[in-house]
């Protein structure tokens, strides 16, 4: 027995060893700061260009960003295995891949980093876009012009023109708007109701920065001019004025995104990963030339980056529950239930994350009693459980949206199969035990559930958990530390508390003085 204490004490103390020094050297060698927020903020954003080719010469060009207001380009990298690749330099930057044959699913990649620099202001342009003359279709003429005349009475100059525009084409109650709309997007309405109005502006797509993200398109905004100056706009924010610290301009000058010469089904999607790194160097630069060395997940794609982002995470929810289960001998529906349901509540945030965790478990309990009455066998209860937990999340996805209640739109990111599980077993336990067990099991699995989200969602975790990857293994040895406890846990010793009362009592009892 104390040499299987010996080992383990051992084991942890290896491992705790192997985290620390893999955490100092990122930290000494790879000058990894220890604390976010301390140096430079830096945007990965991967463009993916998919496209099923024919057979026959493939030609490719991709619209390409450039250095801009708030923003300063780093560096830029392309994969494109059987390619050729080549850059042209004009008003709008772009990207052209070139082969003889290809034939089937082909993906190219163009990966680029920007600093994040405040400092950079918007410049100033030779001259703005020509005015474009606008010709409308009778049966949007009067719609048109009655937006127009509204729009123009309300303001002062083009700007404050543009937001006016911009708020009457987003009213779903004007009549004249859902006109236009109809038969045209609104930031194509905005555009030829301005430049009606002799006022200088176009289409621009941008990227809306939001760290993590995957998979996302582009977002067209209006480029509104003033004489040499001009800002962006995005109507479907009621006309607001776009923050560069928001957005990442993906073209600096009209025209398309994405043109595509002997392939079908082409499209491009951006994912984006935010890092904080020292001013003297880039992490994924360094990464890149050493990445088995560093241990490093840098150089991987930034889809695969900002999975890794909450993946890394998920060994500090499995301490929570080895530790309330363990130590203070709190009773769960599921092992490791609990840390999923908190991995929701991270994109949530807790309140809506409780709320709705509490209405689909207690309406499914409800629905799972409807189907004990068909006698099914356990694996069709449980799949009709399951069909029964994705209708709720669509309803409730469905009705957030109509509320505009945006955050219960996430409902969709529950582990809709742990949780049908989780009210079949409850239901089980219902029978079995009675209400009783049923609250206290989900009581313990919503405070594990809120333990762990406390813990992930601080900022300093997240950033260490994903840039020191050594502390992975110190997780793993307190994991196995407190694995090996087998005394009495917290509730254990409260509920033994009676008999320790008695106990003394009787003590003081023998060693009371007679008569």
């Amino acid at each position: 027995m104390n040499q299987q204490r010996s080992t383990l004490l051992w084991t942890a103390a290896i491992l705790v060893l192997l985290g620390g020094l893999h955490t100092a050297w990122r930290y000494y060698v790879h000058q990894v700061p220890l604390l976010p927020g301390s140096q430079q903020t830096y945007w990965d954003i991967e463009a993916r260009v998919e496209m099923e080719a024919l057979g026959d010469a493939v030609k490719v060009r991709l619209a390409l960003p450039q250095s801009q207001p708030g923003f300063l380009m780093q560096s830029e990298h392309t994969a494109s295995p059987g390619f050729g690749i080549r850059f042209i330099e004009e008003d709008q930057r772009l990207a052209e891949w070139t082969i003889r044959k290809a034939e089937g699913n082909q993906w190219l990649y163009y990966r680029t980093q920007f600093r994040l620099d405040p400092d950079r202001h918007i410049p100033a342009v030779d001259y703005p876009p020509p005015l474009r003359e606008i010709v409308w279709s009778p049966s949007l003429q009067t719609a048109a012009a009655q937006i127009l005349r509204r729009s123009w009475q309300e303001s002062a100059d083009p700007y404050s023109l543009a937001r006016a525009l911009a708020q009457r084409l987003t009213d779903s109650n004007n009549q004249n708007s859902r006109l236009l709309l109809s038969e045209m997007s609104e930031v194509e309405a905005m555009v030829r109701l301005l430049n009606e109005a002799r006022v200088p502006s176009r289409i621009l797509y941008g990227l809306k920065l939001e760290d993590g993200r995957r998979m996302q398109p582009l977002q067209p905004l209006v480029q509104v001019f003033n004489e040499q100056q001009w800002q962006l706009f995005d109507p479907a924010a009621s006309g607001s004025s776009i923050k560069a610290e928001h957005y990442l301009l993906w073209q600096l000058a009209g025209g398309p995104i994405l043109e595509v010469e002997g392939a079908r089904e082409s499209r491009v999607t951006f994912s984006m990963l935010s890092t904080q790194e020292p001013a003297s160097g880039s992490i994924h630069a360094m990464a890149m030339g050493d990445a088995l060395l560093s241990l490093s997940i840098h150089s991987l794609p930034i889809a695969e980056q900002a999975v890794f982002k909450t993946l890394l995470l998920l060994p500090l929810g499995a301490l929570v529950v080895v530790m309330l289960r363990v130590l203070i001998g709190l009773k769960t529906s599921g092992t490791f239930m609990p840390v999923l349901i908190a991995l929701a509540f991270l994109e949530m945030s807790l309140l809506p994350g409780i709320i709705t965790f509490l209405l689909l478990v207690s309406i499914g309990l409800i629905l799972r009693q409807l189907l004990a009455h068909l006698n099914l066998l356990l694996v069709a209860r449980v799949a009709a459980v399951i069909v029964c937990v994705i209708g709720l999340i669509a309803l409730l996805a469905v009705i957030s949206f109509h509320a505009g209640i945006n955050t219960g739109m996430k409902v969709t990111l529950f582990p809709m199969i742990i949780l049908a599980w989780t009210i079949e077993r409850m239901s089980i336990l219902w029978e079995e035990e009675g209400p009783r067990e049923v609250a206290i099991q989900g009581a313990g699995s919503l405070m594990t559930a809120t333990c762990a989200f406390l813990l992930m969602d601080f900022s300093w975790i997240r950033y260490w958990m994903f840039n020191f990857l050594g502390l992975q293994l110190v997780v793993l040895a307190l994991i196995l530390i407190f694995g090996s406890y087998t005394g009495y846990r917290l509730l254990e010793l409260w509920r033994f508390r009676p008999l320790t009362a008695d106990k003394t009592k009787a003590g003081e009892g023998k060693n009371a003085p007679l008569a």
